[in-house]
């Protein structure tokens, strides 16, 4: 009798803690071609106080990086948490592994309900990487025979961006209606989805919440609510702003960098600025809409919010207007992660690539780490244990570009097509000014970030390898 009493207070007690602590909601959001540096979170010009109040009830990673700074390779390296510099060299899009490969596909078979929100820009559809249901799916396709709903952007450019893509219902059927490519309610739109999701959601599973959303990718066109405030007459560019490269660095006649043709005019750039600027401050309000939606259902102190983007943008910078370079600039991520077993109000300088995502939020949620995940894990960073987990970070753009980036600020770009190479020392000079390639002292620390890249590439199976010039790396 005594033995059944205390077995019943033991499965008692075990089901009360298992109630007290369930599994975690993830609240994946990211950005389109966010700058770091823009947001106050980072000490830049636009106010962003939604992200600021998640930064301080959460860590602030102030060196995570991209790889391949494009949009569909940069997401594709999210959810699969692997390096992808060998299949998206070519130029195309990169064909994933199977689902059960994928980050969304772990959460969903641990039992997370896995729903996508906003841009789809990668290889299959959701419904085939792990994602159960969409919620305001937005993607390429189903305006076929409609013109764009705004076929100039707010400065007069031709629209080259987003041309054909709608919304989609859960049956990936066109909802035309609501706009044929970008349009100012874009963004309000895709977080109306995510609201949808939070306020629907069942309590007894756990969500996965992934929230991709467009601001702030071209074309620009003022968000609702914020107007035409300023043409940017009065803005400050920044440091490195040059009217064009100095050098053709492998996307010079692309897509992004003719929006604005060069020599592109400081008052070109800041018209361009000003609009870029106002939808970062409505993306912040999209972001405050979904916190506040899981803080009116009681579930945003047991989710875990991860904030990041899929790479920067130039807007100026070094000659450049568009993402696809290797300077701080564009491969610089803002990340900030808050919730369950995340410290508060701090700040890691660890360097991180977004690959690591996946195995962070599988260790923080208990989750097994599939073996083709090439990630690593920032947990011991975020616990304390480690200050870096990786020797180094690097960058990959098509056939045309490769970086090492090491913790003490030391930077390499090899550009293998144009036969030159940048030395940058960003823990001194963050605008990248001052090349120190042809620096005879500092001669042994290029050929020094030669010989580690050269590893790194021959690790990879990168082809380029061979091309690094043996006086580099003696």
């Amino acid at each position: 009798m005594r033995i059944g009493f205390t077995l019943a207070l033991l499965l008692a007690s075990l089901r009360t803690a298992s109630a007290a602590d369930p599994p975690p909601n993830v609240l994946l959001v990211v950005a389109d071609d966010l700058r770091a540096d823009v947001s106050s979170v980072y000490g830049g010009p636009v106010k962003t106080p939604n992200l600021e109040a998640l930064a301080a009830r959460g860590s602030v990673f102030e060196r995570a990086t991209c790889g391949f700074p494009i949009c569909h390779v940069s997401r594709a390296e999210l959810i699969t948490g692997r390096c992808l510099v060998t299949e998206a060299s070519p130029g195309r899009i990169v064909s994933l592994r199977p689902e059960s490969n994928l980050w969304p596909a772990v959460m969903r078979r641990g039992g997370w309900h896995t729903v996508y929100s906003g841009k789809w820009d990668i290889d299959g559809t959701p419904w085939t990487r792990g994602y159960e249901t969409t919620s305001r799916l937005y993607s390429a396709g189903g305006a076929k025979g409609l013109p764009l709903t705004l076929p100039k952007s707010a400065t007069g450019r031709a629209v080259t961006g987003y041309v054909g893509w709608t919304f989609k219902t859960n049956e990936n059927t066109p909802i035309p209606t609501l706009g044929v490519g970008l349009t100012p309610e874009t963004d309000a739109r895709i977080a109306d989805g995510a609201l949808e999701v939070i306020r629907s959601a069942k309590t007894d599973r756990p969500l996965f919440l992934h929230v991709n959303f467009t601001a702030p990718h071209d074309p620009l066109h003022w968000p609702s609510g914020l107007g035409e405030r300023d043409r940017g007459a009065g803005m400050k560019l920044p440091a490195n702003f040059r009217p064009g490269p100095p050098f053709d660095y492998g996307n010079i006649s692309g897509r992004d960098e003719i929006i604005v043709p060069a020599p592109r005019t400081e008052a070109d750039v800041r018209a361009e600025r000003a609009v870029y600027y106002a939808l970062v401050e409505q993306l912040d309000v999209q972001v405050g809409r979904i916190i506040k939606a899981l803080s009116d259902r009681g579930q945003l102190e047991r989710t875990i919010v991860v904030f990041t983007s899929d790479q920067g943008l130039a807007l100026g910078s070094h000659g450049l207007m568009g993402k696809q370079n290797n300077y701080e600039h564009t491969v610089q991520v803002p990340l900030i992660l808050a919730g369950p077993g995340i410290p508060a109000k701090k700040r890691f300088a660890a360097q991180c690539a977004l690959r690591d995502l996946c195995p962070t939020v599988c260790e923080l949620t208990g989750q097994p780490v599939p073996a083709s995940v090439e990630g690593t894990s920032l947990v011991p960073v975020l616990k304390g244990r480690r200050d870096e987990v990786h020797e180094a970070v690097f960058g990959y753009f098509t056939t045309t570009q490769r970086m090492i980036r090491t913790p003490d600020g030391w930077k390499l770009i090899w550009y293998p097509k144009a036969g030159r190479m940048q030395l940058f020392h960003v823990a001194k000079d963050p605008d990248e000014l001052n090349d120190l390639s042809n620096d005879a002292a500092h001669a042994d620390r290029l050929h020094k970030l030669a010989r580690a890249l050269r590893a790194w590439l021959r690790d990879q199976g990168d082809p380029l390898e061979a091309q690094i010039p043996k006086s580099m790396d003696r």
